[in-house]
Order: C-alpha cells, then sequence, then structure tokens
C-alpha cells in the first residue's frame, strides 16, 4: 500500500508542477518527431517562431489564446463545484446564435448594437447551459451525459437554422449575411493604425481584453466572494454544505449558468471579432479544448491564462511547423497536444510525490 501523496506547497501545485507535466509531453514529443526523421530541436525553433517569432504570429496566437481562456473559464468554474461541463461547444455555439439574432435583426445605431451582442451571446450560452443545469440539480441526471448530447443538438439545431433558415440567400455556404459595420468587435490593428502603430491584419480583436476581464472575474468570483465560497463548498462536500446551510441543486445551477455565459465570449471572439458573420463549425472543438486548459491551469484564472497560450502556441506554431517541415503533419501536432492533454490530466499525480518528497527533504534540511 503506497503511502499518502504529501501536500505541496499552492506555488508548486499551480505553476510546478504544471511546468513539468508540460516539459514531459515535449520531450515525448521530440522522440516522436525524432522517430519520423526530423531535428526536434528544428522542429522546436519553427513552432516557437511561428507562433511568437512576429506579430502576425502573435497576433494569431492570442486570437486562439482568446477563445482557449472563455472556454477554459467554463470548464473550471464547473469543476469548483464538483461538476464536468462537457458541453461548452455547444453551449459556444448557441452563443454565436444569440450574438447573431441581435446583429441582424436589431435596427441599433453605430456600436451600440455590438454592445447589445455581446450580452447576447453570454444569455444564450446561459440558458442552454442551464437545461443540463436543471436536469442534474433536480432531476439527478448526470451533467456529463447531458452536456455531451447536447452538444449534438445544438449542432443539430445550427445546422437546420444556417441552411434552411439564416442562409445568406447569396451563398451555397451555410452562412448568414454579413454583420453591419457596428455589430463588430473592432481589431486590434484597425485600433492602433490612428494611433500610426503598425500591427499586422490578424483577427486579434477587443475580446482578448474581455477574456481576461473575465478571468479576473472568476477569480473575484470564487476566492473572495460568498458565492464562491459556496461554489467551492459544494464542489468539495455537498453533504456538509448542506449542514453549513447550502443548497446543493442552487448552486449547481448558478454554475452552469455562469459556465455557459464564460462559454458564449467564444462566439464572442470568433462570430463578432473575426468572422463577422455565423458560419458553421465556428466553434471548431474549442470547447474541448478548454477542458485541457481548464486541467493544466488547476482551474485557476491565473493558470488557466498561461495554459491558453500555451495551446494558442502549439495551434499557430503547428500550422507553421506543418507548412516548414511535411513530414510533421496537423495529425501530429495532435499528437502533441493529445500528449500535454496525457500529462496535464490522465497522469497528474506522476511526478508528485517525488516533487513533494524533494521539497519535503529540502525543508527538513538544517541550515548550515
Amino acid at each position: 500500500m503506497s503511502t499518502p501523496l504529501k501536500p505541496l506547497p499552492a506555488w508548486a501545485d499551480v505553476a510546478l508542477i504544471p511546468l513539468i507535466n508540460v516539459t514531459a509531453a515535449f520531450v515525448i514529443s521530440g522522440l516522436v518527431v525524432l522517430a519520423i526523421g526530423e531535428n526536434p530541436i528544428e522542429a522546436v525553433k519553427i513552432l516557437i517562431g511561428g507562433a511568437l517569432g512576429d506579430l502576425e504570429g502573435l497576433g494569431y496566437t492570442l486570437f486562439y489564446a482568446t477563445s482557449f481562456i472563455f472556454t477554459g473559464l467554463a470548464v473550471a468554474i464547473c469543476f469548483h463545484a464538483g461538476l464536468f461541463n462537457i458541453g461548452v461547444d455547444g453551449q459556444a455555439y448557441l452563443g454565436g446564435l444569440g450574438a447573431a439574432l441581435v446583429c441582424l435583426y436589431l435596427p441599433l445605431p453605430g456600436y451600440s448594437l455590438v454592445i447589445v451582442a455581446i450580452p447576447a451571446a453570454a444569455l444564450f450560452g446561459a440558458a442552454f447551459a442551464a437545461i443540463p443545469g436543471y436536469l442534474q440539480a433536480k432531476r439527478d441526471s448526470h451533467i456529463v451525459i447531458t452536456t455531451i448530447m447536447f452538444n449534438y443538438i445544438a449542432s443539430a439545431l445550427m445546422g437546420y437554422l444556417l441552411v434552411n433558415t439564416l442562409r445568406n440567400p447569396k451563398q451555397m455556404n451555410p452562412e448568414t449575411l454579413p454583420f453591419p459595420r457596428g455589430g463588430t468587435v473592432p481589431q486590434l490593428f484597425e485600433l492602433l493604425k490612428p494611433l500610426g502603430i503598425v500591427w499586422p491584419d490578424t483577427p486579434l480583436n477587443l475580446s482578448f481584453f474581455l477574456a481576461l476581464a473575465a478571468a479576473v472575474f472568476v477569480w473575484v468570483l470564487i476566492w473572495r466572494t460568498r458565492l464562491g465560497y459556496e461554489i467551492r463548498a459544494v464542489g468539495v462536500n455537498p453533504t456538509a454544505a448542506v449542514y453549513g446551510g447550502v443548497s446543493p441543486s442552487r448552486i449547481v445551477i448558478i454554475t452552469t449558468l455562469l459556465s455557459g455565459a464564460l462559454a458564449g465570449g467564444l462566439a464572442v471572439n470568433v462570430i463578432l471579432g473575426s468572422e463577422h458573420r455565423l458560419v458553421l463549425e465556428f466553434t471548431a472543438g474549442f470547447g474541448f479544448v478548454g477542458i485541457a486548459v481548464a486541467l493544466m491551469g488547476r482551474a485557476h484564472p491565473v493558470g488557466i491564462v498561461l495554459a491558453a497560450i500555451l495551446f494558442g502556441v502549439l495551434y499557430q506554431g503547428g500550422a507553421e511547423l506543418a507548412f516548414d517541415m511535411p513530414r510533421i503533419s496537423r495529425d501530429m501536432i495532435v499528437v502533441i497536444q493529445g500528449l500535454v492533454v496525457l500529462f496535464a490530466g490522465a497522469l497528474e499525480h506522476l511526478f508528485r510525490r517525488p516533487v513533494a518528497a524533494l521539497l519535503a527533504r529540502r525543508i527538513s534540511q538544517p541550515p548550515i
């Protein structure tokens, strides 16, 4: 029988262990790259250079990271309540529908349109998440099953609407008419141009700062409010929470509403900030990547922001790597992402015991 895991300092749990896990994932990935006959050092240089080597690559990296921050926060807030929301993709899908309906059918002047469209995306995402949240709280339906199924419902609904109801009559593709100018989130290069600052034309937009604000909001909510304490109490022990006067069913519904609203941020970034129209499959599986981001970030907003940037580097740098090294295909990048998820999630405790023992030994040594 193995001895219990020794507790780690907060800094080691939040920063050191994820860093070791990521390093191990990249070492194994380097061996895979070496096995197919490519130089792993050169591959890392191309990957990092393509993601961070110039302003254009950085813009795309932060654009992807914005989506991952929103989806990672959406998953993490449910983690704190002991819930596993796998339906972020579907909730973001419905958030995009809400934003599109506002932009296409509300005759609002100027940028007041996008000011209404952003809350609409959060509202539609929250409403779609509320259904499995209610079923979990009141009917004891498992949220993992219901949120998975609701992803398919969202996909089928959006496919029907974009093909039969909302499709641009001048297009064969399943997409809506372009949004009015006032229904778009300004892109960074547009804002910097009047200031004389040259920034490449990338999809990076003000949603990035909205995502950072959302991370601050989640931190304040979870660790500085009574509601956050109740969420954590239910996540740790629902029975004890009841004795403390907390209603687990109420917390489950509130948490899923907040999670769905955060998922709508993905729609804000992609639909309002980049595509400027509603398109099919705009979520691109980013909701599922948010699970890995939340795991790697230990469900802490700071860790989630850092993990989101890492996955942004993998997405943007991976595209450059697949172009410059054709033998390393996009599938290989998926393998690297999978290894990161494996070490950050399934093998989370692989290095925890030796690190805890090493730190305990250093602390227990008397000063010289």
